[in-house]
């Protein structure tokens, strides 16, 4: 059974930078995509970014891509997400994920999620 682990969030003031990590275990790592979603209250989940894990490959959300890096580390089978230019809008639980194949921002296209990693930034 894949899990996921992320860590890294935490309170952070306007024009701060945040490194969320997350760990992957219980999947084959090269054979999937690792994305990063968030969830503010009372919106939908959208999603940010996604790596592939067998080339690189990224994607991110095109309203969003311009302060956010997605990278890995494979050695550590681990997908970070660095968040810089910290807005207050981008408070949310910010959630990894992966999807079998290659990147995707579409959330039901992921098999495993982890537990979540709340972001709040104060102005």
């Amino acid at each position: 059974e894949g899990q996921l682990v992320e860590s890294g969030g935490g309170l952070v003031q306007a024009g701060g930078s945040l490194r969320l990590s997350c760990a992957a275990s219980g999947f084959p790592w090269n054979d999937y995509s690792i994305g990063w979603f968030r969830q503010a209250p009372g919106k939908e989940r959208e999603g940010v970014s996604c790596i592939s894990n067998s080339d690189g490959t990224t994607y991110y959300s095109d309203s969003l891509k311009a302060r956010f890096t997605i990278s890995s580390d494979n050695a550590k089978k681990t997908v970070y997400l660095q968040i810089d230019s910290l807005k207050p809008e981008d408070t949310a639980v910010y959630y990894c994920a992966a999807t079998w194949g290659i990147p995707s921002l579409y959330s039901r296209a992921f098999d495993y999620w982890g537990q979540g990693t709340q972001v709040t930034v104060s102005s």
